[in-house]
């Protein structure tokens, strides 16, 4: 469990000393949920682990392009194991479940909006902003009902503006009409009726 930013910047900098010994190339990991909320002050609460969204490579050119993060680089799984022992966190302290956003697109612009950080030669992390965050909370909060997406959305206090493209967005993740009426509904009970008109 992680209580706050220094928690998750210490383990993250564990985890790069541990790739130095052992990737043969910098990798790099655009970072979603709790711990980039955290690390970027956005949001003050403990979360359990680290939300990898997408691995990040690079052309020749050094365009980068985002790719699903399964399955994760062998030295990378070895690398966290160690620090996971290290510290004893869970087992499942790299959780790579939001990665399957990737296949259906992420939010346009998503990479300008980041936060990077470099812990170490052959670690760096890219945090997802704000807005974007608004974006996979919304859809979170439809697709799970109340809980902690539900309370960080509310502490993201996204405009208007910004709940309409995160709809809009999430609706293209699931496509179905009951999603569209929860979704509705949910917006509906924030407050938002004039959002949910327009879907």
């Amino acid at each position: 469990m992680f209580g706050d930013q220094k928690d998750i910047e210490k383990i993250l900098n564990a985890l790069g000393e541990q790739l130095e010994g052992s990737a043969e190339e910098p990798l790099e990991f655009l970072v979603c949920g709790g711990s980039a909320l955290i690390v970027l002050g956005l949001v003050q609460r403990a979360t359990k682990d680290v939300d990898i969204l997408a691995r990040i490579t690079r052309t020749v050119a050094g365009q980068m392009l985002l790719i699903k993060a399964n399955p994760l680089p062998e030295a990378f799984i070895s690398a966290s194991k160690k620090v996971s022992r290290d510290f004893n966190l869970s087992e499942n302290w790299i959780n790579t479940g939001p990665t399957s956003a990737v296949d259906l697109g992420l939010p346009d612009g998503i990479m300008e909006r980041v936060t990077t950080r470099e812990y170490g030669p052959k670690l760096m992390v890219h945090f997802t902003g704000r807005y974007d965050q608004i974006h996979f909370k919304l859809y979170a909060s439809a697709d799970q009902g109340a809980g902690r997406h539900y309370d960080d959305l509310l502490a993201l206090k996204p405009t208007v503006e910004e709940l309409q493209q995160a709809a809009r967005w999430s609706m293209t993740h699931d496509v179905s009409e009951g999603y569209r009426e929860v979704l509705k509904g949910l917006l509906n009970h924030m407050g938002y009726a004039n959002v949910a008109e327009r879907l």
